[in-house]
């Protein structure tokens, strides 16, 4: 009983490593041809990456408009964008 016990955990673990380096992946670099990392504007759980202290990548970001996770946007348009009053920087915003 204590090796099957052994084996699930184990398999488990292995299962929960792998499932989370698929989920954390890094955005593919032909994602970012043609776009900018705008900084502020992404909604909580939907940051492209990057998403700062506590956080490791994609999906991570733990509140909307957090200052420290971007989403990839065009070029050239971050600055311009206003979601609900909060504006796209270039950047990581503090705080």
């Amino acid at each position: 009983m204590y090796r099957s016990t052994l084996t699930l955990t184990l398999a488990g673990s292995l299962a929960t490593a792998l499932a989370y380096v698929a989920f954390a992946a890094p955005l593919p670099a032909e994602k970012m041809v043609g776009n900018e990392k705008c900084y502020g504007i992404a909604l909580k759980g939907q940051n492209d990456c990057a998403a700062g202290a506590g956080t490791t990548c994609a999906g991570t970001s733990t509140m909307d408009y957090q200052g420290n996770s971007w989403k990839a946007v065009p070029a050239g348009t971050c600055t311009s964008m206003n979601i609900d009053g909060h504006m796209g920087k270039l950047e990581p915003l503090k705080g």
